[in-house]
């Protein structure tokens, strides 16, 4: 049985390049940092879930909820072929179940924040906006975009950033989980402007401090998609080695 079901729906993604020694320490074990024309990104991303459902279920209060998290991107290689995956530095979310679950079976960085959204559409303008609390401070990321859809550019920077479909856990130095996450491939809304107020590192620690005075490479807005997230998997460095 899938571990979560779901509608994934209007992401932003803000994509910040960095320093690769940034991200080493957070490196699962068996992944590697995954490039886009010799660059690479943490991302921060606000998106909403909608009809959530966990091992087919629906939890009563846990059905819609907002999300940010902050994320870089790996690969994984395996069976002669290159899996592309994120790392979640942190995930926030206003449900504490969501978190206890998430932390608790998947070994991820959930936390639970007062949050909220908005979604509205004027003068074929569409503003999509994510707040959230941390430390009794506001957080926000928002843009407008024009309201039509566009396919995804092949090779595009837009492309790397939304076609990763595995997830990856640092468990211990030498084990990482695996999870998959399955939809169809995402378009993308052109932006006119966005607004960006948040504390990274008051949100995600001292490594991302300099991110506070870091301008975007890009930001992104897609429409996203029914989601399937699948059970976890244990990789070992030692399984990996004999690859």
């Amino acid at each position: 049985m899938n571990f979560l079901t779901a509608q994934w729906k209007n992401l932003i993604l803000a994509n910040y390049i960095v320093h690769s020694d940034t991200l080493q320490k957070y490196l699962p074990a068996g992944t590697e940092l995954d490039y886009f024309n010799g660059n690479c990104y943490v991302s921060l991303v606000g998106f909403l879930f909608q009809d959530t459902k966990v091992l087919g279920l629906k939890i009563p209060n846990h059905i819609n909820f907002e999300e940010v998290n902050l994320r870089f991107y790996v690969k994984h290689f395996e069976n002669g072929e290159w899996k592309r995956g994120v790392v979640f530095i942190k995930e926030i979310v206003p449900k504490s179940a969501i978190t206890f679950v998430a932390n608790t079976l998947y070994k991820e960085h959930y936390e639970t924040q007062t949050m909220n959204h908005n979604v509205k559409l004027k003068a074929e303008i569409l503003n999509v906006s994510y707040q959230w609390n941390q430390n009794d401070e506001i957080n926000y990321i928002e843009v407008n975009a024009y309201d039509f859809l566009s396919p995804l550019d092949p090779n595009s920077e837009a492309e790397f950033i939304m076609e990763h479909y595995y997830g990856y856990t640092k468990y211990t130095k030498n084990t990482t989980y695996e999870y998959e996450v399955q939809h169809p491939k995402w378009e993308q809304y052109s932006i006119k402007n966005y607004s960006i107020e948040v504390d990274f590192e008051k949100n995600y620690g001292r490594d991302f401090a300099f991110l506070n005075s870091t301008k975007p490479s890009s930001v992104f807005l897609a429409n996203g998609s029914e989601i399937t997230v699948k059970n976890k998997r244990k990789i070992s460095i030692y399984d990996t080695l004999q690859l």
